[in-house]
Order: C-alpha cells, then sequence, then structure tokens
C-alpha cells in the first residue's frame, strides 16, 4: 500500500487539537491507574488471581467485561463498516448472542464449575481423558485468536489511528503492538475485567453520543431508510448495480437463497457460532469463572445481554448514515478511488466509523472518542493475551520452546495477516470473522455439546469427530482464500461451493457432520467408565455444596479434588498457577429466582426487537 494514497482524505484531522491530545493522555494515564489498582488488590500468589481473578468478581464487571471483550474496536469497524455496506441485518450477530450468554450462565458454567477447570482443554481432557484433544483444541483456540481476534483488533485499530492522523496502517500497526505490549504487562484477569467496566461505560457514553449528532445530521430515524437508499458515490463502475444500496436494507430477515445475510443462516449458523464464542471459549468464559457464585456469573450474562441490544442503535445505524453523509468514501466501488481512499481495491465501508468520529465530534470530544477506540482495541487484545498465553503456555509452547512468551505468539499472527485482512470479504472486516469462524468452530461446538449432554460420548469418537470437522473446514476455507470474492464489474466465476453454500449454512452442515462422526465413533468404541463423568456432564453434575477444592499445581493428583473411583484414570488438574476451583453450584433461592425473572424479561424484549425489524 502506498503511504502516500492515505493522505487526500483525512485532511479533516489537521484540526486534532491540543484539547484532544490532553483528553487522550488522562484517558490512557486513568486506565493505567485503574489497571495497577486492581492487580494490587488480588493476591496474585496464594490463589489463580492472574487467571480467575481470584474468583471474587461480582457481577456488574463481569457482565461489563463480557460486552467488552466481545465488542472490541474490531467489532465498532467492522458493524458500522457492514451496516453501511448492507444495512441492518447483521444485528442478528449481536442480538443471537443473547440466547447463548443465558445458556453459557444456566446450563455450561455449573458444569465448569463442578469439574473444577480452568481452562477449557482442561474440561475437555477430564471429560474425555488422553491428551490428544486437549492439546488440539489450545492450537484451535490460539488459530481463531491469531485469525479473527489479534489480527483484526489490530488492523481496525491500525486504521483507526490512519484515518483519525493519516498514518501509514502498517507503521500504525507497529505502534498499537508496541502499546499493547506495554499495557499487556500490567496483567492480570482482574486488570484486565476492571478496566473492561472502565471502558465499556466510556465506549457506551461516547458511542451514544456520536449516534445522536449523526441522527441530528440527517434529520432523525424517520429519515434514515430514504437518505440510505438514495446513498450512492459519484464515481461508479458502467453496467454495474454494486453501487446501489440494497433494497433490504432495513431488514433483519433476508432470503435465504439470495440474501446476503440469509434468515436460514442467521438463525441456525449462526447459534452455532454464538455456542462456541460465548458458551466455549477460553476468553468469555473465563470471565464468568471468575464470579463470586454462579448468582453473580448468572447476572454478569444478563447484563451483557442488555448491553448487546445497543450496537443496532450506536454502531450500525450510525455506519449506515456515514454512508449517507459521505457517499463517496464510504460507498466507493470504483477500485482505483478505493485505494486512493483507504488503500483496499475491493471497498471503504470499514471506514464509516472512524470517519464519522473525526468529522461528527468537536474538539475533546473526538480525542475521547480516538481514545475509546484505542482502550477498547487493547481491552479486547489484552483478554486474548491473558487467555491466549495460558492456553499457549500450559498446553503447547512448553512442550516446544520452553522461555517462549506471549510477545511471540503476537508477532507470529498479526502483523503478517494485515494484507489478507484489507482484501477479505469485500473490505468487511466483520463478515471475514464470522466467515472464518464457521470454517473452524462448529466442530468444537458439537463436541462440547455432546460431552456436556451425552454421557456415551467418549474419546475416540470426539478426536475423530475433531478431525474429520478440522478437514472439511480447512477445505472450504482453502476455497475462500483461492478465490476471493470478485471486485465490482468482475464476473463471479468461484466454484459453487463458495457460491451457492453461505458459510452461515456451512457452519450447520459441519457441525452436523462432526457430530455425526462423534456419535457412530462413540458407539463403536467402548463407553467411558461411569465414575469418569461424576460432575463433568449435565447429568452427574453434584446438586448439593461442596466444599472448594485446591487446585495443585503439581503434575500428581490434586489435593482434595473430586473423588474419583480407582479405577478411573481422571487426568490431573490444571498444571499451572495454584488456583481455587470453586465447586458449589447451588443458588440462593432469591437471587436465583431474581435472574431467572430477568432473563424472561430480556428474552421478551429480545423477541419484540427482533420482530419490529424483521
Amino acid at each position: 500500500m502506498e503511504g502516500n494514497a492515505t493522505a487526500a482524505p483525512f485532511t479533516p484531522l489537521q484540526q486534532f487539537s491540543v484539547a484532544d491530545l490532553v483528553v487522550v493522555v488522562v484517558y490512557f494515564s486513568l486506565n493505567v491507574a485503574v489497571g495497577i489498582w486492581s492487580s494490587c488488590r488480588v493476591n496474585r500468589n496464594t490463589v489463580s488471581g492472574y487467571f480467575l481473578a481470584g474468583r471474587d468478581m461480582a457481577w456488574w464487571p463481569i457482565g461489563a467485561s463480557l460486552f467488552a471483550s466481545s465488542e472490541g474496536s474490531g467489532l465498532f469497524i467492522g458493524l458500522a463498516g457492514t451496516g453501511a455496506a448492507g444495512g441492518i441485518a447483521v444485528t442478528g450477530f449481536e442480538w443471537n448472542a443473547t440466547y447463548a450468554l443465558l445458556a453459557l450462565a444456566w446450563v455450561f458454567v455449573p458444569v465448569y464449575i463442578s469439574s473444577g477447570i480452568v481452562t477449557m482443554p482442561e474440561y475437555l481432557q477430564r471429560r474425555f481423558g488422553g491428551e490428544r484433544i486437549r492439546m488440539y483444541l489450545s492450537g484451535l483456540s490460539l488459530l481463531l485468536s491469531i485469525f479473527t481476534k489479534i489480527s483484526t483488533d489490530l488492523y481496525s485499530g491500525a486504521l483507526f489511528v490512519q484515518v483519525c492522523l493519516g498514518w501509514d496502517l502498517y507503521l500504525s500497526t507497529v505502534l498499537m503492538l508496541v502499546v499493547t505490549g506495554l499495557y499487556t504487562i500490567v496483567g492480570g484477569l482482574a486488570a484486565v475485567i476492571y478496566t473492561d467496566a472502565l471502558q465499556t461505560l466510556i465506549m457506551v457514553l461516547g458511542a451514544i453520543a456520536l449516534a445522536v449528532k449523526a441522527f441530528n445530521e440527517i434529520g432523525g430515524y424517520p429519515n434514515l431508510e430514504e437518505a440510505y437508499l438514495k446513498a450512492m458515490p459519484s464515481k461508479i463502475v458502467p453496467n454495474t448495480t454494486c453501487h446501489l444500496p440494497r433494497a433490504d436494507a432495513m431488514h433483519l430477515f433476508r432470503d435465504p437463497v439470495s440474501g446476503d445475510l440469509p434468515w436460514t443462516g442467521m438463525t441456525f449458523g449462526l447459534s452455532i457460532m454464538a455456542t462456541w464464542y460465548w458458551c466455549t471459549d477460553q476468553v468469555i468464559v473465563q470471565r464468568s469463572l471468575s464470579a463470586k457464585s454462579l448468582s453473580h456469573a448468572k447476572a454478569g450474562s444478563i447484563l451483557a445481554s442488555y448491553l448487546k441490544m445497543l450496537p443496532l442503535f450506536v454502531i450500525i445505524m450510525p455506519g449506515m448514515i456515514s454512508r449517507v453523509l459521505y457517499p463517496d468514501t464510504v460507498a466507493c466501488v470504483d477500485p482505483e478511488e478505493c485505494a486512493r481512499v483507504c488503500g483496499a481495491a475491493v471497498g471503504c465501508s470499514n471506514i464509516a466509523y472512524p470517519k464519522l468520529v473525526v468529522e461528527l465530534m468537536p474538539s475533546g470530544l473526538r480525542g475521547l472518542m480516538i481514545a475509546v477506540m484505542m482502550a477498547a482495541l487493547m481491552s479486547s487484545l489484552t483478554s486474548i493475551f491473558n487467555s491466549s498465553s495460558t492456553l499457549f503456555t500450559m498446553d503447547i509452547w512448553r512442550k516446544l520452546r520452553p522461555g517462549a512468551g506471549e510477545r511471540e505468539l503476537l508477532l507470529v499472527g498479526s502483523v503478517v495477516w494485515i494484507p489478507i485482512l484489507q482484501s477479505s470479504s469485500g473490505g468487511q472486516l466483520y463478515l471475514y470473522i464470522q466467515a472464518v469462524t464457521s470454517y473452524l468452530a462448529p466442530p468444537v461446538t458439537a463436541v462440547f455439546i455432546l460431552a456436556v449432554f451425552w454421557p456415551r460420548a467418549n474419546e475416540q469418537g470426539a478426536f475423530w469427530g475433531l478431525m474429520a470437522g478440522l478437514a472439511l473446514g480447512l477445505a472450504r476455507m482453502g476455497l475462500e482464500l483461492a478465490y476471493p470474492s470478485p471486485r465490482c464489474g468482475v464476473p463471479d466465476q468461484r466454484p459453487w461451493l463458495l457460491t451457492d453454500i453461505h458459510y452461515l449454512h456451512f457452519a450447520v452442515l459441519l457441525c452436523a457432520a462432526t457430530a455425526a462422526v462423534v456419535v457412530g465413533g462413540s458407539l463403536l468404541t467402548t463407553p467411558p467408565p461411569p465414575a469418569r463423568l461424576k460432575d463433568l456432564t449435565w447429568w452427574t453434575l453434584s446438586r448439593e455444596p461442596s466444599q472448594p477444592s485446591v487446585v495443585s499445581t503439581s503434575q500428581g493428583p490434586p489435593d482434595g479434588s473430586c473423588s474419583a473411583a480407582p479405577g478411573a484414570q481422571q487426568p490431573p488438574k490444571a498444571q499451572g498457577p495454584l488456583a481455587v476451583a470453586l465447586r458449589d453450584t447451588t443458588d440462593p433461592p432469591f437471587w436465583a429466582r431474581v435472574c431467572s425473572i430477568n432473563a424472561v424479561i430480556l428474552m421478551c424484549i429480545n423477541i419484540f426487537c427482533y420482530a419490529y425489524f424483521a
């Protein structure tokens, strides 16, 4: 990408004022202070304070952290960009999270708590035995972190710096890496969760302020649809329709065959991916496992779900307004024009949100929004590093290269991946994240669901199911990389597997195929001994209160861990930082009832919103 190609469209930011810089510096100082304060509160030598925040988190920082971890700068940029390119259907990705978050708190967390685990691969090892599933899942989690989280967050943060300051994308990325590396040193899950809570507050307030300003610019919500359908760039590709806004822009549910986000895929395929992300992903589950009690974990999920209802109004619709206000840059389709505007020939919808910030926010507030985006980037990255480094050092890198740390993991996958990100999914960052996830995550979802709900599932079935799923997913991903989406005006000559099977539909097929292999493989081999299943499936949970057990750091059996029969060969507990594992899955009746009533109200609001925008 040429450095000078980026300068022209970003001239508005010559007014990046002293007030903006002061706000940015104050904001980061506040973040670091909160990080240091919170990490000092937890004694990291006596409990797994670094890893589970001392198991002492209240519901509100957990809920805020669940939201902030999922709503990094990649989502701000990606959701607004996809809204600008295609309308409100992408909201489904946010609202679908409600059901997965409730499943996490009511179904999965009790199983994880009673099994006394600290990492997700460790749960599968305890459930199935053997090392290979744990090693594979650790590797896959890291791969997904690099391809979908670290690289996209870095890219979007760098894009924000590029739009706001006119710096080169690669220079900005290196800067992001350095700053985040320094920020991660503060370390510890407690620090991450409390800084996330601060981030969430300012992110939501800043986003609401920007949304109000954006709606005022177009004369309010009633004018949005009409104005959006007229938002076309002046420079178009002749004899094509790719410059036209989608006629179904204001519909959540779209045609199952011709829709860009078909309702069948958004209902079924998305539920599979949401279950993977919210119920089996280390970054997310780790927050719920840090709760004081099951009630706090449930309340945290409910708070996060309410916050996930906001992005339609404060991120996606403002992205559509950005297209209305700046059609020549945000909605460009001519490859030369797009390369000049944002350095990506496939389209510039990703700059929709930063462009709004730069153009509409007054001095000082603009600095705050830039700080929020940088902080959102760093909060999601520190969360990922905190989880990834634990998986990495505990399960993989320790066996290959003792002594290597997080920095290596960071550098391996991030900077290298930026050119692919720039050209993928028509320049729509969010759809890139979802597509990669739909090729690699559904097999994990299938195995976790069967592990929790089907006691007959065994190690052989689970392992070969994961391998079959991986082979199918990588085949589709390879096709996607070999045949990228054609530019505007270029005929689509991709194979039918890409053109006719949407990635969300592929996720359903992949999950079903994996489940079939797991079931077949398990039925053809010996069942797991009943003693192995104690506290590890939904049907074998201990429902009575039990004492917390201390997880040993040694390779041997845990001190005071769950009682396994002599022949059951339970694998040893977490080998890592000393951890207190809360084993009590009982809930005070009053708070259990409060949480359940809130969950019902939340689902009613969610269903109403779906129906209204369908």
